[in-house]
Parts: C-alpha cells; sequence; structure tokens
C-alpha cells in the first residue's frame, strides 16, 4: 500500500472559516460519488468538457489510488463531507511537467478553495521534481481562469482547439508569495474580525441562580451593552441572569456569531457540536483543565481543536481571559473583567489569562485607552499572529501592545509584525516564564531565535509590563520622535540634571540649550508656555517636561491638565514627569473625549527609557525596507562539501589541509610558505592563548620546530592545519543555527574566549536583507573595536556585510543545512579573510512560514 505522505493541513478560507485539507485516500471513493452527485451540470461541464453524470468506476479507482509522487490529488474537508478536490498528475515517466486541476462544490465556490489547493498541490509536486503546472481551461471557464491568473505565478497561455491553454514554472515568486500573504493577511483578519464584531453573542454555563465564572461573563457582557443579542444557553432555566435562555442554541433562531463558553472541560465538545449546527462563527473557551494542565489535558485540547476546526470554526483559548471590543457600536465585554476597558486606539493581546485582569486594571489606572483586547490563554488556535493581521487594516486601531509567553509560529510573527510596524507601533514584552505544561502541545524558539525575532520585526521589545504602559502611552497618541533629539524643561535643576545623566544609555542626545530650569517659582502658565515653545523648536525631537511642584499632593496637579489641553495639536511627542507620593493617579492627565492620555510618568528613568526606545524604532521606520540579494548559479541542493558550497555562494575559504607527523612539512612546502600551524581536534582549536597556534612559520626548518613543540604539549603525532598566512585582522566568528521553531539564524561577533564567555553575539533571521546586514555588523557589545577602536584602523564593514548576506542566502537556500560556523574570519582594512568553515548537515526539514498557508 502506497504510504501517505504528511502534507494534510488546517487552513482558513477568504471568509474566515476554516477548512481541512489532506491528501486523497482509497476509502473517500464513496465521499467523492456523494461530492460529484452536488456538482451542477454546468460544474461538471467546466471541470470535465462533458456533462459526465456519473463517475465510471474504473475512473473512480484511478481518482482515489494516487502514488503521492506522479500523481497526487488533495480533498477538502468540511463537516465530515468532501467540498473540493484538486489534483496534479505528471506528463510522462521522468518529466518535470504535470498537469493540473481541481473543481470545488457549487455551494462553497467563491470562498478561497481554488487558490489553496493550488498553493499546496504547487508544494506537493515541488517536493517531487516537477517544475512547471499546465492546465485546459474552457474559455467560459472565467472563475477558474482568474484563480490561474491572480496565484502570482508567471503564466503564459494560448488558445486551441476551443480550449485555453495554460503554463507556468511553479517556482515561489516575490509575486506569489505576496499574493499568498495577502490572502492569509485577509483572510485571518475576517476571521478575528467576525469574533470581535459578533452579530450575536451565546454564552454556555451561566448558572440560573448567578453564581460561577459563566454567570460572572453573562453580567459583564450584559453590562456593557452590546449591539446583538445576547442569549444564554442553559439545559433547563427559562431565565438566567435577567434574560429569555434556550436549552440549545441550534434551532433557536438566533444570529450568534460568537459563543462564550465556561462549562466544564468535559462538557466542551456538546457545545462545540450546538455551536456547529447554529453556525457559530468562533468559540471563546475560558474553561480550564486542558494543555495547562497536563499530557491528558493536552489530548483534550488537541481534540477541541480537531472538532472546532473540523466545522469552520474558531477558537479563543482555552484557559483564556476573553476578548472585548469598546466600540460603542459593538459594547463586547467577553472577559472575565467587571469593567469594559476604557475606549481608545490601542490594541492590547495578552496571552496569559492570569495577569490579562491586572493588565487592563493598570491600562486603566494609567489611562491607556484600548480599541481591542484579545487573552489567547492556551493559544490552541487563535494567536498574538491572528490579532496581528486584524490590527494592521482596523481602522479603530493606531498601536498595538503585545504581552506573550509563547510564539504560536515566530518566523512568520516576524513577517507580520514587521509589515504591521511599518505602519503602526507595536511594542511587546515576551516573558521569561513559560508555563511548563505548555511544553506538551508547543515549542518556541531559544534565546537566539527570540533575539532574531524582535530585532528583524521593529517591534518594540521591552522587558517588563511597567516598561510596555511606558512606551504604550507614547505610542497611544503622541507623534513619533524624528530624532534623537530631546528638550529638557524643568522647575527642579536636579531633574534636568538626571535627565542629562540617563539620555546616553537610551541613545539620546540632550538639545542644544537644554535642560532649561525655571525654577521652583514658576508658575504652571510659565512652566506650560516653556514647553510650547520646546515643542515649536526646530532642534528638538521629543520634550521631556519635568515638574516638581512645591508640595506633592494627590489631585493637585493642575500642570498636567494645563499641558493635555495645550499641547494636543504638537507635531513632537512630549513625555511629562511629575514626582509624586505612592498616591500618585495618572488620571488627571486624561479625559473620557481624549484619543489618549498625556504620556505621564512619576520618575525620569522611566520616562526617557520609553522615548529611547520609541526612537530607536521611529529611526528604524525611516529607514528604507531592506532588500535580499539573489546569487545566479548557485546548487540546488548541498551535493558538495562546505567550502565549495561556500565557494558557489562567493564565499572562499583560505585552503587548509590536515597533516601529522613527517607530513606537515611536506605538505607546508606544497601550500607555500609562510604557514600557519593548528591543532585541529578536541578543545584546542583557534586556542592561540593556549599555545595551539604556531603563526608566520617561513621556512622550512621553522615548521618543523613548531610542529615538534605542539607535540610536546598535545601529544605525539597530533594533526595539525596547515594553512597558508594571510594579513591580520580583527577576529570574528558568523554562525548559522537552525532553530526548529524559527528557521535559520545568523548570528554575528568578535572572536576570542571573552566574547564567547560574555555571549556577545547579534542574531537576525535568514535570509538576511542588505538593512539586516549591515545592522548585524554593528550590534555586536565589542563592535567598536571593529570601527578604529583606540586608534585601531577601522574594518571594511561593507565586506563584513556583503558576507553576511551571502550566509543568509546560503542558509536560507540549503534546507539541509542545519548548521554552520565560519571561525575565524580575519576583518580588515581591505577585505576579509575565512579561514576555517565547519557545517553540518541533515535531512530536509519543514521550515515554518514556508510553504503553502496552513493553520498551526
Amino acid at each position: 500500500m502506497t504510504e501517505i505522505p504528511d502534507r494534510a493541513a488546517d487552513v482558513l478560507l477568504s471568509d474566515g472559516t476554516t477548512v481541512h485539507l489532506r491528501p486523497i485516500r482509497p476509502d473517500d471513493a464513496d465521499r467523492i460519488v456523494a461530492l460529484h452527485s452536488r456538482f451542477s451540470e454546468r460544474t461538471r461541464y467546466l471541470r470535465y468538457f462533458s456533462a459526465y453524470p456519473r463517475i465510471p468506476q474504473r475512473d473512480l479507482d484511478r481518482f482515489v489510488n494516487v502514488d503521492h509522487h506522479d500523481r497526487e490529488a488533495f480533498v477538502v474537508e468540511h463537516a465530515g463531507g468532501l467540498i473540493a478536490v484538486g489534483r496534479y498528475e505528471r506528463l510522462g515517466a521522468g518529466s518535470h511537467q504535470a498537469e493540473v486541476a481541481f473543481v470545488v462544490e457549487d455551494a462553497h465556490q467563491g470562498r478561497g478553495i481554488g487558490s489553496v489547493l493550488i498553493e499546496h498541490l504547487v508544494a506537493a509536486a515541488s517536493q517531487e521534481g516537477i517544475t512547471e503546472f499546465e492546465a485546459d481551461v474552457l474559455p467560459v471557464n472565467q472563475a477558474m481562469l482568474r484563480v490561474f491568473m491572480a496565484a502570482g505565478f508567471h503564466i503564459e497561455r494560448e488558445f486551441s482547439d476551443g480550449v485555453v491553454h495554460l503554463w507556468f514554472p511553479i517556482a515561489a515568486t516575490p509575486d506569489s508569495m505576496r499574493v499568498q500573504w495577502s490572502r492569509e493577511q485577509r483572510a485571518e483578519a475576517r476571521s478575528i474580525g467576525r469574533l470581535l464584531n459578533p452579530r450575536g453573542v451565546a454564552v454556555y454555563g451561566a448558572r440560573a441562580d448567578g453564581t460561577g465564572v459563566g454567570a460572572a461573563i453573562l453580567a459583564h457582557l450584559k453590562a456593557a451593552g452590546p449591539a446583538g443579542p445576547l442569549v444564554p444557553v442553559h439545559p433547563s432555566a427559562a431565565v438566567v441572569g435577567g434574560l429569555p435562555a434556550v436549552a440549545a442554541l441550534a434551532g433557536s433562531g438566533h444570529p450568534v456569531d460568537l459563543a462564550v463558553v465556561a462549562v466544564p472541560a468535559e462538557a466542551v465538545p456538546s457545545v462545540v457540536a450546538d455551536c456547529s449546527a447554529a453556525g457559530v462563527h468562533g468559540l471563546v473557551v475560558v474553561s480550564a483543565g486542558f494543555a495547562e494542565s497536563g499530557p491528558v489535558g493536552a489530548q483534550a485540547q488537541a481534540a477541541l481543536l480537531r472538532s472546532v476546526r473540523s466545522h469552520g470554526m474558531r477558537l479563543v483559548g482555552p484557559n483564556c481571559l476573553g476578548i472585548a471590543n469598546t466600540d460603542p457600536g459593538v459594547s463586547l465585554n467577553a472577559t472575565l473583567a467587571p469593567l469594559l476597558p476604557r475606549r481608545g486606539r490601542v490594541g492590547f493581546f495578552s496571552q496569559s489569562a492570569a495577569l490579562g485582569t491586572a493588565l487592563l486594571a493598570e491600562a486603566d489606572r494609567r489611562g491607556l485607552g484600548l480599541s481591542t483586547f484579545v487573552s489567547a490563554g492556551n493559544r490552541a488556535d487563535v494567536s498574538g499572529n491572528d490579532a496581528l493581521q486584524y490590527w494592521r487594516e482596523d481602522p479603530h486601531t493606531d498601536a498595538v501592545l503585545l504581552y506573550l509567553e509563547t510564539f504560536g509560529n515566530p518566523r512568520k510573527f516576524a513577517r507580520i509584525a514587521r509589515e504591521l510596524a511599518r505602519r503602526k507601533p507595536v511594542a511587546a514584552v515576551a516573558s521569561p516564564v513559560r508555563p511548563p505544561a505548555l511544553d506538551a502541545v508547543t515549542t518556541g524558539p531559544d534565546a537566539r531565535g527570540v533575539a532574531a525575532l524582535f530585532a528583524s520585526s521593529g517591534v518594540i521589545r521591552v522587558d517588563t509590563v511597567a516598561e510596555l504602559f511606558d512606551v504604550g502611552l507614547l505610542i497611544a497618541g503622541q507623534p513619533l520622535p524624528t530624532g534623537d533629539r530631546i528638550a529638557v524643561v524643568t522647575n527642579a535643576a536636579a531633574l534636568g540634571v538626571l535627565t542629562v545623566a540617563k539620555a546616553p544609555a537610551a541613545g539620546l542626545r540632550v538639545a542644544e540649550g537644554y535642560p532649561r530650569d525655571l525654577g521652583p517659582e514658576v508658575s504652571d502658565a510659565d512652566f506650560v508656555a516653556a514647553v510650547r515653545e520646546a515643542l515649536a523648536d526646530d532642534g528638538v525631537d521629543a520634550v521631556v517636561a519635568a515638574y516638581a511642584p512645591a508640595l506633592s499632593v494627590a489631585g493637585e496637579l493642575g500642570v498636567a491638565d494645563l499641558l493635555r489641553t495645550s499641547t494636543v495639536e504638537s507635531a513632537r511627542p512630549l513625555a511629562v514627569v511629575l514626582p509624586a507620593d505612592p498616591s500618585f493617579t495618572f488620571a488627571p492627565a486624561y479625559r473620557e473625549s481624549d484619543p489618549a492620555a498625556l504620556p505621564t510618568y512619576p520618575a525620569i528613568e522611566e520616562a526617557v527609557r520609553a522615548l529611547g526606545r520609541v526612537a530607536r524604532y521611529a529611526a528604524w521606520r525611516r529607514e528604507p525596507v531592506g532588500t535580499v540579494p539573489t546569487y545566479p548559479g548557485v546548487p540546488a541542493a548541498a551535493s558538495t562539501g562546505i567550502e565549495a558550497l561556500l565557494a558557489a555562494y562567493g564565499v572562499p575559504v583560505v585552503p587548509s589541509r590536515r597533516a601529522a607527523g613527517r607530513d606537515v612539512a611536506a605538505v607546508a612546502a606544497e601550500l607555500g610558505l609562510p604557514v600557519a600551524l593548528k591543532v585541529a581536534t578536541g578543545p584546542w582549536r583557534h586556542r592561540i592563548d593556549l599555545g595551539a597556534v604556531r603563526l608566520n612559520l617561513t621556512a622550512p626548518d621553522l615548521v618543523e620546530e613548531a610542529y615538534q613543540e605542539l607535540e610536546r604539549l598535545f601529544g605525539r603525532g597530533v594533526e595539525v592545519l596547515v594553512q597558508p598566512m594571510v594579513a591580520p585582522g580583527v577576529a570574528c566568528v558568523v554562525e548559522v543555527v537552525d532553530d526548529p521553531a524559527f528557521g535559520p539564524v545568523v548570528g554575528f561577533g568578535l572572536g576570542g574566549e571573552a566574547a564567547d564567555l560574555l555571549g556577545d553575539r547579534a542574531w537576525r533571521p535568514a535570509p538576511l536583507t542588505d538593512r539586516d546586514a549591515a545592522a548585524l555588523v554593528r550590534a555586536p557589545r565589542a563592535a567598536p573595536l571593529l570601527t578604529g577602536y583606540r586608534g585601531a584602523a577601522p574594518v571594511d564593514l561593507d565586506a563584513l556585510a556583503d558576507l553576511l548576506l551571502r550566509v543568509g542566502r546560503l542558509v536560507d537556500d540549503q534546507p539541509t543545512l542545519s548548521s554552520l560556523s565560519l571561525n575565524p574570519i580575519l576583518a580588515r582594512p581591505q577585505g576579509l579573510a575565512v579561514l576555517h568553515a565547519a557545517a553540518e548537515f541533515t535531512a530536509p526539514v519543514h521550515r515554518p512560514d514556508s510553504g503553502p498557508r496552513r493553520l498551526y
């Protein structure tokens, strides 16, 4: 029996609902016949060029029995039935061409199923050595022609014998990837949009006596006053929470898109069945007892996810806080938090349910208004990536805050966060504590992958929740700074001095003429006037207004109100520092009618740190989008050694040969003097500090003498590397690791034991853009050694950046390359030399965020 490859996937369609796609099986025969029977005559004619009223047994056997190599077929499942089928067939043994075709049930046409099938057929065919698809389409079948033409491939066509003949190479192109990602974004945004803007809401698990989690959520929903119907579902009670209840949602006639589920874990499957029958779009499951509880709960969660997706629905949770939308036309508070957040223009994602309520309370305390809020809990389905896709186009959201514990698809996060951050600022705190139980259902990138993720995405990374809100206040309603110059206006000299001291560490400069100390006797009006003057100064990019009242009394902070009302039209950001006692409140700097609170801080350090982070983000956003280079003529697979592979990408390695004993002198003569000898094995490689390296050996007797010294230190017959001498330079290291959750990441740092001990490596995901490479060579803490530290000649940074670009392209092209180390690299004022390369190869593995669309 032919082994069926693992090519199954859950996929979002253009309307935001889910389907399951998988390779066809022989036992699908009856369902293929049933699918065929539901086709209209027109659909059968367009697909088969004839009426084809029934499938002959011979054709049916051929349809469902494929070898998954020369012939592959995918079926699309929904609610247990098949709704579409697509296939390719190789045109002759050994051919690189295949014919492709698909057909979709009439009731499901126009939902984007055809484009999904093409993506997955392309991916499968590429794995089997097929490079080109062709198809014959009737001219009247405009829908299918549009699917092919809109796929982003370079399609050619001709009309002959009443048929349009199409053919196109199936290798991914920038256009095809843009089309794929654009469709993905629209589908995911629409999916989340239907959750956050439901026509109606049903609540399962609300007790009639008003106790318990379900009743609390029902009360919160009711208090918010949602625009659509609110329907309690209870097996026996006629009224729950003062609202008419139904025993089952299916058949009740209520138009409900969202179900909030607070029943025990073992009762959730029956709720899913009822919701599916009622046409619900998605569920928010606040119930616990799933993956966070251990392996048994993880199995229950996996079964829940399969059931939800098989019926076309989305799942928020389980074990989550819920979702909210402050739009007055929606007023949705489907959370465990008693009050709907303040209305504002910040989207907030918090994975943690336990911390979510505290985060919402802190947002309210600091006057940070939200547009929408999503708590994903165990993140079985809906993740931060989905929320980012929604907020990208949401007209009610201007900035995004994220509290993350895990990453569903880290590489995808980096891609979509980078796209979003080009439009709207995004700030995130990645929790250092990962819930141990979630290891049963998800993996995440290691520290290198996380560092690469944030460095490449444009996301403002902060270390604590407090810093997340510090930054959030700035990006919520203040303009972005256009540079790194800050003006300091204060009525206390000490605050000005402290700002000057803290600015450099935040990457800021104090503008010329500042700080401006107005003295403790200055009036509120004069202080505000000075701040307005600083905001209008063309030599200033941002302003810190540090005001210390004579008596720090809660409620007597009138200067904040004055600043709020008189600086709202400023083109430069303003951060206000109001040192106060522990009872200090941010409320005076906020009014419900304001789009955002005035960024107000109790300490200079917090304001300056937040401004520095936002200024770095603004600088990133001003930079042009980088480009990924292409290198023609490189091999399709690593069939040769690493040095030959590197050479194909324009990365030559200085030749070296292993030798021992009497062969050392002969090898040195063949390579040409002068040479270097390096112990080739054990922990001594490159360890010049341990005497394992001998340099600049200019004569045969010097080579023999040096080798004898190495034998005395490291043992008789020790194997060494013999290598021609090159010009000296600053030692650098390039590393590549293939993170199982993130894909390949490229690291760069300076050589030496101190750098290794301190972990002084900077990381970016492969492939690198030219902007990534230029930033990467300057990112390590020891990078000043490359730019002329203490009078040394600066090295060729462009050559280093070019090397990183080539390595990034290589590792992205070669899926079998699991690790690579170039160590040492000698960087010089003119060019560089790679002295040693080591690599490991494994079987090809699927890389995250590559290939056709799928839900993870």
